[in-house]
């Protein structure tokens, strides 16, 4: 592949776009009427008993990213609000969400704020967060009145669970235990000291990590950032400042990793916590400004005296290399802190609190004794020594925190709801993400769509497929298609002419080309016939964009396309020959070529002797075994019955398609072929190994069918589907990325693939916009019906306010 060729470029390209305006109004519809209905419906309401922004409080800025995340997340399914804890003598400016506000130094406040609850028809359940300090009383005993007043649902989050405890302190915790529905704790060392210790149930105990944020994560290409660090290997601390967290260990390690690593710079950012202002004022900040002078590290540390806003914070985490994590107390269960560096993509260094020991094992991080420098230095040093360690050392640290993303965190704190709710259990609406194309940019260079990814950095080194530019390109020409972006078009013409690229002189296409532009000899090892129908099918779909796509990169398709007739007809594998079927459709629309036509039947009838020498009544399909893209196979039956009205086609459309969907959802929920062991005829079904191309091809699939046959469970089930991505799958977990735009590569038994490849990516697009096209269509359509009854007049009022 010559750079050149793929430097080509066409000056109508944005030209084009800025002259096709209507278009962009045609797909700007807005309907108003079902937002309206929303806001009528009265939803159920979560309150938060916490300590809340502005107060400068980590429990309060853990419920904010918790309550932000459940929005998101199920913004449509219920409200949310809080009462916040003040202080005596403290007030602070709230947000909406602030319904109430507890001065927990007056113990009357307890007994009114119980009352409003109990009298407040909207409130359906009580989340607690509970930490001794934030409630008066011995041990906070005040918290035990407030919660054996109310009589709703109460669920209590314990941010510390002491081992070792005191009568007089078990006896509380056993009291608030009593009074409490479930108890959420966030490490399994929690949950067995809840368990030995206090004799709490097991049944009645919940473990959700901390929450973490997602974060784009391309260290390689961040050394040169607005902060000027330049090449410097960066360590930090954050937090608020107070002397437990020991930073003067890590002050004590610097001499000797700077006699190696001299431009090494620590971090310590985060203002001192107020109560230790209050109590003691900036003593310990003093103390630690003196040591680095007596140590003379002036060079190398940098204290950061803010509470820094949550997007500022994650550029230093980005920005660092490793994290140190020094805390002295080994009571201490959790850290927001640690939680936040080891997403951000730090290697971290910590001492053995149980949040560290159990999130740290298994190379993902480094444990050393509290208070020891030695230690600490040693540490730094050997990862410093070895940079393929760190960066691996790095990647296991990810895969390990990811499952503890805001985004799950929020689903296993709802579906934690929904088990207390009983009766009143609340119908979860997954909340549609915006339309992304980030990580597809960085996944595009001049020459095409790069293959995959180490988690979103792609990795050029695996080159390029037709394949995925295949995908791509009906993905983006889809795109453009919904919002006449002009910079779509610079896609378009990159995956198009990949394409043409790959064309041989039979008219087939070769799939794989490396980083340089040379195809690959796996080109000659490997069966092809899959990847030649899809580039079939892509080329026939996107000329059949040809009413808004400029028209030299229609002929451009509609040439390639054309040479590859010929060798169409030789096709046997069925989902080569179900791809080929979907295009030669679909470039066929508005032209009834008898010779296209004549291709669609001969392929489409090679189908039914397959699907006639297999199915049965129990295995209605057109081979012994369902494996990858199974949808596409029904799907070019009904595309073969729209060409030739054949209702053999249509039938068998229907059979095959009603039978693979009794197999992949099952109890409200989709399952596709595990890619670990393919479904074979009569033998049960594997699990796992679910990947995002499969769930896609079933959603675009669906979206055929209800077309057609305007059956609304096909949307229902598209829905569904989708929702996949979005974390109702066996695990519970995102499989999509909001922060990347990309999509993970694949779900497994105990976790995702964290590596957002091109197919992945690519596919999730191909179902967000196939589902932005049916889901919205049906919603207009549900509208127009709702207002049937009016007369012609009010119809068109209505009309012309709603789109």
């Amino acid at each position: 592949m010559k750079t050149t060729f793929f430097a080509e470029k066409n000056k109508n390209l944005l030209l084009y776009a800025n002259n096709s305006k209507s278009l962009v109004q045609l797909n700007k519809t807005v309907v108003t009427i079902m937002e309206t209905n929303n806001k009528q419906e009265v939803l159920p309401e979560i309150l938060f008993v916490t300590s809340y922004p502005n107060r400068e409080c980590g429990i309060a800025t853990y419920t904010q990213d918790l309550i932000h995340a459940i929005k998101d997340k199920f913004g449509k399914s219920f409200v949310l609000k809080v009462c916040a804890l003040e202080e005596n003598g403290k007030k602070y400016e709230y947000p909406e969400e602030v319904k109430y506000i507890l001065k927990t130094s007056i113990l009357s406040d307890y007994y009114e704020l119980a009352q409003k609850i109990n009298e407040d028809n909207n409130v359906n359940l009580v989340f607690m967060e509970h930490e001794f300090g934030l409630y008066s009383g011995e041990f906070g005993e005040y918290f035990i009145e407030l919660l054996s007043l109310i009589n709703k649902p109460v669920i209590t989050t314990f941010h510390t669970v002491l081992p070792n405890p005191s009568t007089k302190r078990k006896n509380v915790v056993k009291s608030i235990v009593t009074f409490s529905d479930q108890i959420v704790v966030m490490t399994q060392t929690s949950a067995s000291i809840l368990i030995n210790d206090y004799g709490i149930s097991v049944d009645k105990i919940t473990v959700i990590q901390h929450g973490t944020h997602l974060v784009v994560n391309q260290k390689t290409t961040q050394k040169n950032n607005k902060y000027n660090f330049g090449n410097r290997f960066v360590f930090s601390t954050f937090g608020l400042l107070n002397s437990g967290k020991n930073i003067e260990t890590a002050l004590d390690a610097l001499p000797k990793i700077i006699d190696k690593f001299p431009n090494v710079l620590y971090l310590i950012i985060g203002k001192t916590h107020p109560t230790v202002v209050k109590q003691e004022g900036e003593v310990y900040r003093d103390f630690l400004e003196k040591k680095v002078i007596d140590l003379g590290l002036q060079n190398n540390v940098k204290f950061i005296n803010k509470y820094l806003p949550l997007n500022e914070l994650l550029e230093y985490l980005q920005r660092t290399d490793i994290y140190f994590f020094t805390s002295k107390d080994p009571f201490q269960a959790v850290s927001g802190t640690f939680a936040y560096a080891m997403a951000s993509g730090c290697a971290i260094i910590s001492t053995p609190i149980p949040h560290a020991i159990e999130m740290l094992n298994n190379d993902a991080g480094i444990i050393v004794d509290f208070e020891n420098a030695q230690q600490l230095s040693d540490a730094t040093l050997k990862l410093l020594f070895n940079p393929i360690l760190l960066n691996q050392m790095r990647l296991n640290a990810l895969h390990k925190i990811a499952p503890t993303a805001w985004q799950n965190s929020a689903i296993a704190h709802i579906e934690l709801i929904n088990s207390c709710l009983k009766k009143n259990t609340i119908d979860l609406k997954y909340e549609l993400p915006a339309i992304s194309l980030n990580h597809i940019k960085r996944l595009t260079t001049k020459s095409g769509m790069i293959q995959f990814s180490q988690i979103n950095v792609p990795d050029l080194a695996t080159g390029y497929t037709i394949d995925d530019n295949a995908r791509a390109l009906i993905a983006i020409a889809k795109h453009y298609q919904l919002t006449l972006d002009p910079c779509d078009l610079i896609l378009i013409n990159t995956y198009l002419s990949y394409i043409i690229f790959c064309q041989q002189s039979n008219g087939s296409f070769l799939n794989y080309v490396d980083k340089d532009g040379d195809f690959l000899e796996s080109n000659n090892l490997e069966n092809l016939e899959d990847a030649n129908g899809r580039a079939i099918w892509a080329l026939g779909e996107f000329i059949s964009f040809s009413d808004f796509i400029p028209y030299d990169l229609i002929e451009k398709a509609e040439e390639t396309l054309k040479k590859s007739l010929l060798y169409s007809m030789s096709l046997t594998s069925p989902r080569a020959m179900s791809f080929a079927i979907k295009g030669l459709y679909f470039y066929n629309l508005n032209r009834n070529n008898i010779e296209v036509k004549t291709i669609i039947i001969m392929l489409a009838d090679n189908l039914v002797s397959k699907y006639r020498g297999v199915s049965d009544s129990n295995w209605e399909w057109f081979e012994y075994y369902l494996t990858y893209a199974n949808s596409v196979l029904p799907e070019a039956m009904l595309y073969a019955s729209l060409a030739t009205d054949s209702k053999l086609y249509k039938s068998i459309a229907l059979k095959s398609f009603e039978f693979l969907l009794s197999v992949i959802f099952k109890n409200n929920q989709i399952k596709v072929i595990s890619n670990q062991g393919w479904h074979i005829k009569n033998e049960i079904t594997n699990s796992y190994g679910e990947q995002p191309i499969d769930v896609a091809y079933t959603i675009i699939a669906l979206g055929s069918f209800y077309e057609v046959f305007q059956d609304k469970e096909y949307l229902n089930k598209m829905t569904i589907a989708f929702n996949w991505f979005l974390g109702k799958n066996h695990l519970h977990q995102i499989i999509y990325n909001p922060a990347t735009g990309g999509c993970y590569d694949g779900l497994e038994e105990h976790q995702a693939n964290l590596n957002q490849g091109a197919e992945s990516t690519v596919s999730y697009l191909l179902a967000r916009l196939t589902v932005e096209k049916y889901l919205k269509e049906n919603r207009i359509t549900d509208i127009v019906k709702m207002y049937s009854s009016f007369s012609i007049l009010n119809k068109k009022n209505f009309m012309a306010a709603s789109f």
